[in-house]
């Protein structure tokens, strides 16, 4: 005991304390053998507790064990060994109620002493009341499974395999921070159907664990004259009390896919299978997390806690409830709401939410970023003193309380437990608790009083509009006389009206519709806002959680609002792939594109996440990080937060990441059935990834396809699996796997569409080619154009030696002597194939890359330069952008430095127009006024860097 609990003084406690000391002398004649320090240790906590004291008077023989024992020793990890031996000798259900209630009675004086003593931390004492129950419910479970198998014979599936009765332990009991004197609420489920073996006759499983769960429940809840262990609630259980008492996986499992509610979600995120963990409890869990956490953040959470809390609100009012630190305003209950509402929102994204104990789910929201630092600290600290008085207030008398005391002696308990002064002290420290709590509830979940709120504002009127001329009239009285958007708002409420949404989203829509018709309002121009809006809307209508989401979030609704005027390509995508949305949520980390380096590490950690043999999944994961990594580009792209330079850099970084991991899991396919090819260096492939065209030239774009070559470098022979085959067909098997890891349509579509046809013999040639019969093709087969498609080619991914390898051929290539005209020649001739199979555009329009002057020409300008002078440049084939070889070739003074500025500002230009014509949706085509000047300039110094006149398109 601490100085001021010594100091403290109260004498109602003291006189009870020597009434129940008075008692116990008389019961136990060695009282006098104390210490005079454990005396008043004893003394003290016969005054504290009223539970303690009626059960330290029948048990006197406990006080000295107790003080033998030492009062900080970690009993815990001795309950399960010490109640299996107890229950070993148990020969009737009479006698196990006896062991286990007056097991149960023990351990909790000693708890009960630590905590008002001060002896024990809050978080063990709620840890050590978690273990202790699920230690003596598992006793129980064990014992009576055992009894009932040797009358009734043991419950088995079909195959024969013996099934077991398992436990969920719900609310705090799941959670390890369970109560003093907490009901305990249990569901019980068996694994799977069958017939019990070994008996006179057969039975059910279900029937057999409808019996003993029966029994289970005596054993644990009836009063004798040893008390209870606990109240044991089962109300729980799928379909409540109408419902069985037991039920199959398969059961369980259909009825919460079919008809689990709301608040059956909030209350699943505690459950945990009670007793050693095995591959059952493993299944009970895998079954219940689509119930629970859902695949994408779900905003449907937070209505369905607010609906809760109203109940719970009402309840109070209804039984006069007062000074309830439980469900009263700013109690305990609310920081479970803001706890659970981040957890069942975000839980189904990240796994490390999933906690069943609140402390450590503070402790994951913080951090993932949820709460900030002070938010968790002030939580955690208000719900730990609430806890703790919750615990004193039952420990007093053993009774199930959340209400302060109505009389003098009890806060004087209280007081001196906590030590605190006063009453008044203790109080307005709950107090204060309490009103942050309570703040933090309206911050995540929102209070009674904002959700009773009719949201007042004119777009209510004008969704609720009956007819147009109503609509236009409301839309003119408010400054926006527009009858296109009154036409399209009356187009879209005619669409809805067509669409089976359900009542829930119905409800949601009607709610949502006005927040985002004023939103729209402030826009430059509504309805060219509000008609990409609405097409994202039309996608979601039947995903009310979407809904939800956009009604919960003004930033996000924001965010919609500014990239869909923005960008038609975004909500193109945002209506392809929802589950986009939620980048909106937090517009500081939409904009903020990830770092080019950590592209990656990103990836790794995102897939962490997902179980590593689920393919399935690991793919969807994929996808969808390319999707938000991509949204995040294109939302700095369209507010100017990224050149297109970077864009380009970004979208390049982000596709090789990709890469990467596609071969990562490729080969760990491949291997799994083949193994590895005979004679390469444990962790090398002996395989690489080349990039050609605009992945090559670091200048990718939205929607870009990869032009890739495969290379390996292994010897001649076979694999070294269960199922060798040989080398070459090896690489071609891994080649195909990474063709599908990239072109399977999952939910989140393709990753990327991919180009082989640049390999070599194209179509005609293998997948995948050894680096010596590539560099031999490169030398001896190759056409011109292969050659202009090399200056643009840069190794992506493998091992170090592939790469010095394909650097030093491409180096040699590039370097070959070339006749300088006729390798103009065959440029140009390449030039005019490829305008006359891909031009298509109208005379007065001019495309940005085919047309003459466009994109295509400075690239061919550059290839040009390479080929013809990198017998003597080496530097030259240094890079594979257009731009630093325009850089290389003006310091080299093979072109003049105003026509390498001209060309590379003009190439920019051009590509960051085809960047924003594709965020716009629209083709990659100007009018040729627009562009004549420029177009001119670059058909020029075509002219004459080739020599060849090219007339203007």
């Amino acid at each position: 005991m601490n100085s001021q609990r010594n100091d403290y003084d109260s004498e109602l406690v003291n006189q009870v304390a020597d009434k129940h000391l008075a008692q116990l002398q008389q019961a136990w004649p060695e009282w006098g053998k104390l210490l005079p320090e454990q005396l008043a240790s004893l003394r003290a906590v016969l005054g504290l507790s009223d539970f303690v004291a009626e059960q330290l008077c029948r048990h006197p023989e406990w006080i000295n064990e107790f003080f033998q024992q030492g009062f900080n020793r970690p009993e815990r990890q001795h309950f399960t060994a010490t109640l299996h031996e107890l229950m070993q000798e148990v020969g009737s259900e009479e006698q196990a109620k006896q062991v286990l209630r007056q097991f149960r009675n023990k351990q909790m004086v000693r708890l009960a002493w630590c905590d008002f003593l001060g002896l024990s931390p809050l978080e063990n004492s709620l840890l050590d009341l978690s273990v202790l129950a699920e230690a003596l419910i598992i006793a129980g479970r064990d014992w009576l499974y055992n009894d009932m198998c040797q009358s009734l014979g043991t419950p088995c599936d079909k195959q024969g395999t013996p099934q077991p009765l398992m436990i969920l332990g719900m609310g705090k009991l799941g959670g390890r921070e369970l109560n003093f004197s907490s009901d305990i609420d249990l569901i019980f489920t068996f694994p799977e159907h069958g017939e019990t073996v070994g008996g006179r006759r057969t039975l059910d499983n279900q029937q057999f664990f409808i019996r003993m769960g029966q029994r289970l429940v005596n054993l644990l809840g009836q009063v004798t004259t040893d008390g209870f262990v606990f109240r044991v609630d089962m109300r729980l259980r799928p379909y409540g009390e109408s419902g069985p008492l037991v039920v199959s996986y398969s059961a369980l499992e259909d009825y919460y896919q079919e008809q689990g509610r709301e608040w059956e979600r909030y209350a699943m995120v505690k459950a945990r299978a009670l007793g050693p963990w095995n591959h059952f409890s493993d299944q009970l869990h895998d079954l219940l997390r689509p119930f629970i956490y859902r695949r994408y953040i779900d905003f449907s959470a937070i209505d369905s806690l607010r609906r809760m809390k109203q109940l719970i609100a009402q309840e109070v009012r209804r039984r006069q409830l007062t000074d309830n630190i439980k469900l009263g305003a700013g109690g305990i209950r609310e920081v479970e709401f803001v706890v659970q509402s981040f957890q069942l929102i975000r839980g189904g994204r990240e796994p490390e939410l999933r906690c069943q104990s609140i402390y450590e789910a503070i402790d994951a929201l913080y951090h993932f970023h949820q709460l900030d630092y002070f938010a968790a600290d002030e939580l955690r600290s208000a719900y730990s003193l609430l806890r703790q008085v919750e615990n004193l207030l039952q420990a007093i008398g053993d009774k199930q309380t959340q209400t302060l005391p109505d009389n003098a002696l009890d806060w004087h308990r209280l007081c001196y437990a906590t030590d605190t002064a006063n009453e008044a002290e203790l109080r307005a420290k709950i107090e204060a608790a309490m009103t942050k709590i309570h703040r933090h509830f309206r911050d995540a979940v929102g209070g009674e009083e904002s959700s009773d709120a009719v949201y007042d504002c004119w777009t209510v009127q004008l969704w609720c509009a009956p007819h147009l001329e109503d609509a236009k009239l409301l839309l003119t009285e408010h400054g926006l006389d527009d009858g296109a958007l009154a036409e399209a708002l009356f187009a879209w409420k005619d669409t809805v009206a067509r669409r089976s949404i359900g009542p829930r989203g119905r409800e949601t829509l009607d709610k949502l519709m006005p927040k985002l018709l004023e939103e729209i309002g402030l826009t430059n121009n509504p309805v060219d806002a509000f008609n990409p809006v609405c097409g994202v809307l039309e996608q979601i209508l039947t995903r009310t959680t979407y809904l939800e989401l956009l009604y919960e979030n003004p930033g996000a609704r924001q965010q919609l609002i500014s990239l869909c005027s923005a960008s038609p390509w975004i909500a193109s995508e945002l209506a392809r792939f929802p589950m986009l949305l939620d980048e909106l949520i937090e517009p500081a980390q939409l904009y903020n594109t990830t770092s080019l380096d950590d592209y990656a590490s990103e990836l790794r950690q995102y897939l962490l996440r997902i179980p590593a043999d689920d393919m399935e999944q690991l793919m969807e994961g994929m996808r969808q990080f390319k999707l938000s990594q991509q949204l995040k580009i294109a939302a700095a792209d369209v507010t100017g937060v990224l050149p297109v330079m970077e864009v380009s850099d970004h979208l390049t970084f982000l596709a090789e990441a990709l890469i990467e991991q596609v071969v990562h899991y490729a080969w760990q396919q491949v291997t799994e059935r083949f193994g590895e090819p005979q004679g390469i260096r444990a962790g090398d492939m002996a395989f690489a990834v080349v990039g050609y065209g605009k992945l090559g030239g670091i200048e990718l774009g939205y929607g870009s396809d990869l032009d890739l070559v495969f290379l390996h470098n292994a010897t001649e022979g076979s694999t070294n699996g269960d199922k060798p085959i040989e080398v070459g067909l090896f690489y071609a098997k891994l080649a195909q796997r990474i063709q599908h890891l990239f072109a399977t349509r999952t939910v989140s579509g393709i990753l990327y569409d991919v180009d082989l046809r640049l390999r070599p013999s194209g179509a005609a040639g293998l997948l995948v080619s050894s680096i010596d019969s590539f560099a031999e093709y490169q030398q001896q087969d190759a056409w011109t154009w292969e050659h202009q498609a090399l200056v643009r080619a840069r190794f992506i991914y493998g091992d170090n030696s592939l790469a010095e390898r394909f650097a030093d051929i491409r180096t040699s290539v590039l370097s070959m002597q070339r006749e300088p005209q006729q390798l103009a020649e065959q440029v140009h001739q390449m030039r005019l194939k490829m305008r006359e199979h891909l031009l298509k555009v109208p005379k007065e329009m001019f495309d940005l890359k085919q047309s003459a002057g466009g994109i295509a020409d400075i690239e061919f300008i550059a290839q040009y330069l390479v080929l013809a002078n990198a017998h003597q440049y080496s530097e030259l084939c240094m890079w594979s952008d257009n731009v630093r070889i325009f850089e290389v070739a003006a310091e080299l003074e093979l072109i003049p430095v105003m026509c390498a500025q001209a060309l590379t500002q003009i190439y920019c230009q051009l590509r960051d127009e085809s960047h924003h014509l594709t965020l716009a949706g629209k083709p990659t085509q100007l009018p040729w006024d627009q562009v004549s000047q420029s177009a001119t300039q670059v058909v020029e110094i075509y002219h004459d860097v080739l020599g060849i006149s090219v007339e203007p398109s």
